[in-house]
């Protein structure tokens, strides 16, 4: 490895002021010692005695001996520190050694220059990218003078028609000295300068060849050319259209086969048509083209297309041009012969039938001008079935909004009645009084049971209910229905069998349970003997068909679809207790649910409903908890606060309520039941959910909660039966009971939250 400068390793400063302080304390003690013998030598004081001399001589003797010891004190100090200084040049020396063997050892040219830009270091593969230059170079030269040399010798490849500019880009990089870049040489090689500056200030560069790898990118980018040539030639070669390209220069770049056998051209295309001329003229004189101007050089922007047709004999040709983004252009050429004729000939018949659709269009406009009276006819026959069908639903919708929006008014004075009667079977009657009450009161089950129906249907109508799909235990569910039927059945003289398949089915439970009451009850009502059915079976895989069956009466083929209407009953005589709602529930649940409804009967023949209901999932069959007995606690003396907004259901309840033992206080709204309990606290609040001035039950079981400051346990009662009423309260954790209250139901309810 060569440098412009020795390359050196200073000693500590420490151990060189050490030295010379050394040095300059010898040279102080010698001083001194040498003017204290000359005194002595040249005393000739006479004045003092001998012993004065002598003990002079003594004293200066020790002085000289004191400062002798010093001095070789000094001298050992000195040895030290030369020693180790020796020891400190060796070890620089040997990083040196390994500095310049670690530099000289990589494969990368290596360059350090100093803060002034000069320089200081570098190795045999540095100077190998420019050997004839290294000679020229002064010694520890700037980077400008090396940069300048270069330009010179013309080394680098961008130096070789503007050396200046060379000179001034390559100073401008260097000062920088951020990152690397990549410079050509004249000699074809290239190398890839990386340069950093260094704490001092310097700047350290490495220089790398990267011939090959440029070698081996412009040999990869060759080979993707020549793949992108292979490619576009096979598309060429594989168009229906003739093709040929030309440069700007106007000469023949590329063509395909079509186009060698469209033009008639055997072997090599560009002996004929090497040049734009040279086509133009083949294609005039040649094929004797009729529109050959439709070849003219094209001078417009990149990608405009230019369509022309032109005849060459007996055939039609589509001339296609289109200029390139590089100033030449592509001729495409197409043998449209055949659809130029077809689409002639299709225009041809095209006049024809329109000629022909002329002659039709006059013959049926005299038929149109018949028509239109006896259209006329049909469309007022039509408006007057539609306002008759508009008027049918806004009947419905009327019926329907009104037994929805009326339930709660309807079920007041029932529920007052309920009361009332609930209240005389509390006490002592006569036989007669009793048989009374209790004729009344079945006719109150009577009243109940048609309006809960009437509401039923009525929601169901509106879209009040929303089925709740869930699986369904099947076999569970008619178990249910055998233990509630079969006690009525058995009163008819019925005989009432279920036979269920171990099934989990996809419905709503609540309302595939009330389609099945209603047929199971319809069947034993009309059936005077014989059995009642209920089987399972699949009829296709996926469902579940549930048939209930009698041997009844049968309906006849003309009823069948009738006796699903609302008040409709075959056998309108009193012997058979019933209001014919029971099918019209059934009609819409099904109806809502999907599940297709069947009904195969004849009259004298029984009667079968079958419903399909698709396959669930079977569930994992939770024991039912076994609700422990609550003891019949007495609810005398307890203190029920009554709210309701109706005077007579005040008075029913209170009656209801004093004839248990209960101390009652009835008030109208929540602000009312706080003035009249003052300082009391009831055990138990009953109160109903639609009050006056839009209050609710359980606002105002709150406010009464508020006011005295505990949580009593309350009861709100309501004919509203909405899913939103129900969650709602559950979410208060208030129970709910529905009008008419059943006293049985209600004494229950309070036995349970007073126990």
């Amino acid at each position: 490895m060569t440098d412009s400068a020795p390359f050196t390793t200073a000693a500590p400063e420490d151990a060189a002021q050490h030295i010379a302080r050394l040095e300059g304390e010898l040279r102080k003690l010698r001083k001194i010692n040498a003017t204290l013998i000359d005194r002595v030598e040249r005393s000739t004081d006479l004045s003092h005695s001998a012993f004065s001399m002598f003990e002079r001589a003594i004293t200066l003797e020790q002085l000289v001996r004191d400062r002798t010891r010093a001095l070789e004190q000094a001298m050992g100090e000195l040895a030290t520190v030369n020693a180790k200084l020796a020891q400190a040049h060796a070890n620089a020396e040997a990083a040196e050694t390994r500095l310049r063997d670690a530099i000289e050892s990589i494969n990368e040219g290596f360059a350090l220059f100093d803060a002034e830009d000069r320089l200081v270091l570098f190795n045999e593969a540095y100077m190998g990218f420019w050997p004839e230059v290294a000679e020229l170079l002064p010694e520890n030269p700037t980077f400008h003078e090396i940069i300048s040399l270069l330009a010179q010798q013309r080394r680098p490849a961008g130096a070789l028609s503007a050396p200046d500019r060379w000179v001034s880009d390559r100073l401008a990089r260097h000062a920088v000295a951020s990152g690397g870049h990549v410079q050509a040489l004249s000699d074809g090689r290239w190398i890839q300068i990386n340069e950093l500056r260094t704490s001092e200030g310097g700047i350290v560069g490495i220089y790398t060849d990267i011939t090959e790898a440029k070698a081996e990118d412009a040999r990869a980018r060759a080979r993707d050319l020549a793949e992108q040539n292979l490619a576009l030639q096979a598309l060429l070669d594989n168009l229906v259209e003739g093709v040929c390209m030309f440069d700007a220069g106007r000469r023949l770049t590329a063509w395909n086969g079509a186009l060698q056998r469209l033009l008639g051209l055997a072997g090599d295309a560009s002996a004929a048509i090497g040049n734009h001329e040279d086509l133009v003229r083949f294609c005039a004189q040649t094929l004797a083209m009729d529109g050959a101007d439709a070849l003219a050089w094209r001078t417009e922007a990149e990608g405009t297309v230019r369509n022309r047709l032109a005849t060459v004999g007996d055939r039609i040709w589509e001339v296609r041009t289109t200029a390139t983004a590089l100033g030449g252009m592509v001729v495409g050429f197409l043998d449209v012969t055949e659809p130029t004729t077809a689409r002639q000939i299709l225009q041809n018949t095209a006049e024809t039938l329109e000629r022909r659709v002329a002659e039709r269009t006059t013959e049926l406009t005299a038929l149109n001008r018949r028509l239109a009276s006896e259209v006329a006819e049909r469309r007022a026959i039509e408006a007057q079935l539609l306002e008759a069908k508009t008027a049918a639903e806004m009947a419905n919708r009327s019926k329907t909004s009104f037994l929805a929006a009326a339930s709660h008014d309807l079920l007041q004075p029932l529920n007052a009645a309920r009361l009332f009667i609930a209240a005389l079977t509390e006490r002592r009657l006569a036989l007669p009084t009793r048989a009374l009450v209790n004729q009344a009161s079945t006719s109150l089950n009577s009243v109940e049971d048609l309006l809960e129906t009437l509401f039923e249907i009525s929601r169901l109508d509106a879209g009040a209910i929303t089925p709740n799909l869930t699986d369904v235990n099947l076999a569970g569910l008619l178990g249910t229905l055998q233990t509630e039927f079969a006690p009525t059945a058995h009163a008819a003289g019925l005989t009432f069998a279920v036979e269920a398949a171990p099934v989990w089915v996809r419905s709503d439970a609540r309302l595939l349970r009330r389609i099945l009451q209603n047929l199971v009850s319809n069947a034993i009502r009309y059936t005077g003997s014989g059995h009642v059915r209920v089987t399972t079976d699949s009829p296709t895989p996926g469902q579940v068909r549930i048939s209930v069956a009698d041997t009844g009466p049968g309906i006849p083929k003309d009823q069948q679809e009738r006796i699903f209407e609302e008040f409709r009953r075959l056998d309108n005589s009193h012997r058979i207790p019933g209001k014919g709602l029971g099918l019209a529930i059934v009609r819409r649940a099904t109806a809502m649910l999907q599940h297709p409804l069947e009904l195969t009967s004849d009259a004298g023949a029984g009667a079968c409903f079958a419903i399909t209901v698709p396959l669930g999932e079977s569930q994992a069959d939770t024991a039912p908890t076994t609700a422990k007995p609550v003891r019949d606690r007495a609810i005398q003396g307890r203190r029920i606060l009554v709210i309701d907004n109706e005077t007579q259901i005040q008075l029913g309840m209170e009656t209801l309520l004093t004839g248990w033992g209960c101390q009652v206080l009835v008030a109208g709204s929540g602000p009312a039941a706080i003035d009249r309990l003052g300082a009391e606290t009831p055990d138990v609040i009953i109160a109903d959910f639609h009050l006056d001035h839009a209050e609710t039950g359980d606002q105002a079981v709150h406010d009464v909660r508020a006011s005295l400051g505990r949580s009593v346990p309350a009861i709100i009662i309501s004919a509203d039966r909405s899913e939103e009423l129900k969650e709602r309260l559950a979410g208060q954790k208030l129970p709910l009971l529905g009008k008419p209250v059943k006293p049985a139901q209600l004494r229950a309810l309070l036995q349970t939250m007073m126990h």
